[in-house]
Parts: structure tokens; C-alpha cells; sequence
């Protein structure tokens, strides 16, 4: 199955089982805005809740806020987001599509690098165990020829980001001979910049006085509140802020489902440290955020830093975690180390000192920051499109298969599904009395209509680990079949157990101490 099919499959699963729908669809819906349904709330809920515990409760010197979406003007003009939060945007006249320019340069650059990667797929396949990869790698001629066009296009392409040179970047777009993804035409617009943040007004009258933002990012709600916590926490140097919560951005490039909206919700923690020791910070970060999304066991090989090639105004290094989709690695966490910028220009716009003292040191100083910043909504595709997985089975001595969302089992969004192996013999009765037991402590889900074999699949498509059927025998011993997704392997358990033993299996404990670096 072509990548591009299997990401449109997996969007069409999201729908049909209330994973997400397209927002206000009975109105044709709204472009770039989706909603979540009853299982997606439930999987991205118990996303946000493994952060906030791996983050905030597995670390002694890191608290949460929640601090407002509403924010005085100022402070974003501090950020430098009134300024300078822009998209190189780009328009082609026969199409009328508009796209961002970085983007179509990276995503050429990427399929260069595919056509290196499907040339190395070809003859390890030919060479067997006698293949040498960096061999080939350096002396096979259409590779190099893609290599070195990856390598000019590559430094034209940051040089021009660092110089923010949009006539260049229309240049590179130009020379590579880019074409428009849906129309194919390369009659192209200049470049030009576009502010991302939503404006709306404070208040009955509107005019710029009562102007105020819709926040573009959570980080800045931390930075204003650094001192108040701080003081009220008795917090030591170095010690975490960390939050989640929505931000908006007025995308116009918004594309790839979720992964790119104009309502999303981010996770961040600013990490505050003295001068100097920033960058060793930065690695430890680094280190953490890979550890913590390889926990989620979607496959160690799927993730990858990038290291930024243009640095943002207010930071010293940067990098992206990024996981492999079926489109192409994509962006899921940054971390940057942002120096002294935000706390020094909030000081600068406030006039209020922003300095914290250090009792070891015998001075004031304003501290520096080491930011790890996630998007909830694309670590939620992660874990579709980690999870979804067709797989043949045999049926009776013919092939057969199944769509199965193999979830951590702790983030699944219907922990148990308790089934009734028929409607009648006072069965129905039985099940609802252990449903009912079982749902203080986790999630579950009931249900009687179809063969249990349908119901089994239908559990099988949203990600539910187990499954409880009563069966007559139920009656005779109290015991009841246990089945497990992964394997469709099935065991026998005493009622009275099956508390203790989906317990053990659920917990997120398990998750949180392979998180721990």
C-alpha cells in the first residue's frame, strides 16, 4: 500500500470510530479545525495525563500553571510575536492555492532524499548480506548526482532563511523547478510574509486601544508568572514550569489532518537555569523528550532529532524529536534553549526586575531557559498512526484480517470491554454486574449487539486491550474469558480476579519508569 494511501486510511478509521471528525461538518465543515470524538477525547486526555505525570509529578523541581488565553498586548509585543511571527507564504496564479515556501523546498528536498533511500533499498535487496551501505552511499553515481543536489539546494536554501531573503527563496522554488502539489503548474507569486496571530477585541468597544491576541503559544503565560512562582514555591534555580493548554495561530497553510490546525493545544515546561550552564541543560532535555516518546514503544528507529538550520532570534541551539508517518518524518516536540530573551524583554517592556537571587552564588541574575515544547494534537497522530495495523489472520482455513489500533494499553481509550456471549440465559445480567464493578477503575465499555466475534473486531478498531465475556460457564464456576488484543490469545480468570488482573496490565506505572532517563 502506497505511504500517501495508508495516512488517508487511517484518517478515514479516525472518523469511523469517533476518533476525530471534521469540525462543523453538517456545515461543510471549517478548514484546518477538527473535533474530537469519544474515543479521541479519551486517547488525547490520557496522552496530556502521561505528560503532566512524567513531567511535573516525576520531577521534584518542576510545577504546573494554567495560566489564561487572554493575555495584556504587550506581551506579545515583548515576544517579538507582533513583529516577527511570520510565514513565508507563496501563491500560484493558475491554482489560486497558496502554500508556505519553506515547506515545498523541504518537502523537494525530501523526496531527493527518497529516491537516494529507494536506490539503497534496491540493491541491498539485490547484494543480500554482502551489501555495504556507506560504500554505495559513496560510489554509486545517482546517488551521489542526488546527494549533490541536496547539499546546493540545502545551503542556497539556509542561507536564505538566516537572511530572511525571500526573493531567494522564490529563486530556489524557481530553479528546482517546483510545481504546484495539486495542479502542477509552476507559475509562481513572489514571497511575502504573514502574521499568524488571531486579533480580536477586549471589551464593548472596538477600537486599538482594546485590541488584544488570541495566544499564539503557552510559553509566554509561564515567563510572566516565573517570579510569582518562583517566590510562592520557594523554587531553586535550577527548577521547571510547566503547563498545557490551547493556542491559535492563523494558519493558512494548515494541512496534514491534525498535524497542522489553527486550534491546537500545546505541552511545554520552560526550564529555568543560571547563565552558562544552558547548553548542558539543553542536552539533558534532549535526552528526556526522546526517552519519554520511545516509551510509548510505536518503535525507537521511528524517531529522529533535526537540528534547526535556521536558529529563532531568541535561541542558542535547537532541535526537533521527530517520528516517522507514513508521510514523511514529520515535527513533534522542539527543544530549544531559548538564553535570558523572554525574561530579559519582559523586564525591559514591564520595567519590572525579573532577576532571581542565588543564595549560592551571593547574587541576582536573570536566568536562562531550556524549553521543551509539544503539540498534544500531532503526539495523538503518533500514536494512530504508530497503533493502526492491518493484520491477516486465518479464519477457518482462509485468510482473513483485521484493523487493530495496538495503543499502550495505559493509553487506550476503553480500558475493557465486558460482552455477553448472547442476549438471553440471564447472561446480559451477569455482565452488567461485573461492568458495573469494573468501572470505577477503568474505562469500560458494554456491548451485546452482533456475534462476538463483530464485537471483538469492532474492539479490536478502536484499541481496547481487553475484553471480558460471560459465557454459561460463568454460571457454573464464575469464571469468565479474558481476551487479549494483541495476540486474540484467550485465558480463563476467576471474576473475583478480574480487578487485580487488569490492574497490573493498565497501569501506567510501567510506562512512567521506562520514561525515566
Amino acid at each position: 500500500m502506497a505511504q500517501e494511501d495508508l495516512f488517508k486510511k487511517i484518517i478515514a478509521h479516525a472518523k469511523e470510530y469517533g476518533f476525530v471528525f471534521p469540525s462543523s461538518e453538517i456545515y461543510d465543515g471549517l478548514s484546518a479545525v477538527y473535533d474530537y470524538g469519544q474515543n479521541g477525547v479519551e486517547l488525547k486526555n490520557n496522552i496530556r495525563k502521561y505528560w503532566w505525570e512524567a513531567m511535573v509529578n516525576l520531577n521534584e523541581n518542576i510545577v504546573g500553571i494554567d495560566s489564561a488565553i487572554f493575555m495584556h498586548p504587550d506581551i506579545w509585543k515583548a515576544s517579538g510575536h507582533v513583529d516577527a511571527f511570520n510565514d513565508p507564504l507563496i501563491d500560484n496564479k493558475d491554482s489560486k492555492k497558496r502554500y508556505r515556501a519553506d515547506q515545498l523546498i523541504e518537502d523537494y528536498l525530501d523526496k531527493l532524499r527518497g529516491k537516494i533511500e529507494k536506490e539503497v533499498d534496491k540493491a541491498s535487496e539485490k547484494f543480500g548480506d554482502s551489501f555495504d551501505r556507506e560504500k554505495f552511499l559513496g560510489t554509486n553515481p545517482r546517488v551521489l548526482a542526488n546527494q549533490e543536489k541536496i547539499d546546493k539546494v540545502y545551503n542556497r536554501f539556509v542561507k536564505a532563511l538566516g537572511k530572511d531573503n525571500l526573493k531567494e527563496l522564490r529563486q530556489i522554488i524557481l530553479d528546482c523547478e517546483i510545481a504546484d502539489p495539486e495542479s502542477g503548474s509552476r507559475n509562481w507569486t513572489e514571497v511575502r510574509q504573514f502574521n499568524l496571530m488571531f486579533e480580536t477585541n477586549l471589551g464593548s468597544v472596538s477600537d486599538s486601544a482594546s485590541k488584544i491576541y488570541l495566544r499564539p503559544e503557552t510559553a509566554q503565560g509561564i515567563f510572566v508568572n516565573f517570579l510569582n512562582v518562583q517566590k510562592s514555591g520557594r523554587m531553586k534555580v535550577p527548577f521547571g514550569i510547566a503547563q498545557t493548554g490551547k493556542a491559535f495561530r492563523n494558519e493558512i497553510v494548515a494541512r496534514q489532518f491534525v498535524m497542522r490546525m489553527r486550534e491546537f493545544e500545546q505541552m511545554e515546561m520552560q526550564f529555568f537555569v543560571r547563565p552558562g550552564e544552558e547548553l548542558k541543560w539543553f542536552e539533558y532535555w534532549k535526552e528526556a523528550r526522546m526517552k519519554w516518546h520511545q516509551s510509548l514503544g510505536l518503535g525507537e528507529e521511528n524517531y529522529r532529532f533535526h537540528d534547526h538550520d535556521k536558529l529563532a532570534h531568541y535561541a542558542n541551539a535547537a532541535t526537533d524529536i521527530e517520528f516517522k508517518f507514513p508521510i514523511g518524518f514529520k515535527e513533534v516536540e522542539g527543544i530549544h534553549s531559548r538564553t535570558d530573551f523572554d525574561l530579559a524583554q519582559h523586564q525591559k517592556f514591564s520595567g519590572k526586575k525579573m532577576q532571581y537571587y542565588d543564595n549560592d552564588l551571593n547574587e541576582s541574575y536573570i536566568p536562562y531557559v531550556v524549553e521543551t515544547s509539544i503539540v498534544l494534537d500531532p503526539t495523538f497522530l503518533t500514536v494512530l498512526a504508530g497503533s493502526y495495523e492491518v493484520e491477516k489472520i486465518e479464519k477457518e482455513g482462509a485468510d482473513d484480517e483485521r484493523v487493530v489500533m495496538r495503543i499502550p494499553p495505559a493509553l487506550a481509550p476503553v480500558k475493557v470491554a465486558v460482552l455477553p456471549l448472547i442476549r438471553k440465559d440471564g447472561l446480559p445480567d451477569v455482565a452488567r454486574k461485573i461492568m458495573n464493578e469494573l468501572k470505577f477503575n477503568f474505562n469500560c465499555q458494554y456491548e451485546e449487539k452482533d456475534s462476538i466475534g463483530r464485537r471483538y473486531r469492532r474492539q479490536d478498531a478502536i484499541g481496547t486491550p481487553y475484553c471480558i465475556t460471560v459465557d454459561h460457564q460463568t454460571s457454573q464456576d464464575d469464571t469468565v474469558t479474558i481476551r487479549y488484543r494483541d495476540t486474540m490469545e484467550q485465558d480463563r480468570i476467576p471474576v473475583a480476579g478480574i480487578r487485580d488482573i487488569i490492574a497490573k496490565k493498565l497501569s501506567m506505572i510501567e510506562l512512567l519508569q521506562s520514561s525515566v532517563v
